[in-house]
């Protein structure tokens, strides 16, 4: 399995960017995908996640009001929508595939098998 994502950039606070994460390979029986970060310095956080139907969404704590995670399911992309960005959201964004099972799958570290090279967002002016 692969993950290429993309998206990434500069973008003034305030701003918006669109990450996108699309899986390719043998791609049977995963419970979701998700997006994580890691900010200089500081450990790998999570961001948000969908079930691989794209019905289910999660979200890490105080992001769900400016960040939208949603699946292609035809595609097996996940895209991250990031509005009013701050420059805390500065970080490699990684995307991750879950190969894990029952509700809680998302929150279940080592069930993230699959990684993919990360992106830099960089929020200043």
């Amino acid at each position: 399995v692969q993950l290429q994502a993309s998206g990434g950039g500069l973008a003034q606070p305030g701003g918006s960017l669109r990450l996108s994460c699309a899986a390719s390979g043998r791609i049977r029986g995963f419970a979701g995908m998700a997006w994580f970060r890691q900010a200089p310095g500081q450990d790998r956080k999570f961001v948000a996640a969908a079930s691989w139907s794209g019905l289910s969404t999660y979200y890490g704590d105080s992001l769900r009001s400016r960040f939208t995670i949603s699946k292609d399911v035809a595609k097996n992309t996940i895209y991250l929508q990031m509005d009013n960005l701050e420059p805390e959201d500065t970080a490699v964004y990684y995307c991750a595939v879950n190969l894990g099972a029952g509700p809680s799958w998302y929150r279940s570290d080592s069930d993230y098998i699959y990684w993919g090279q990360g992106t830099l967002v960089t929020v200043s002016s």
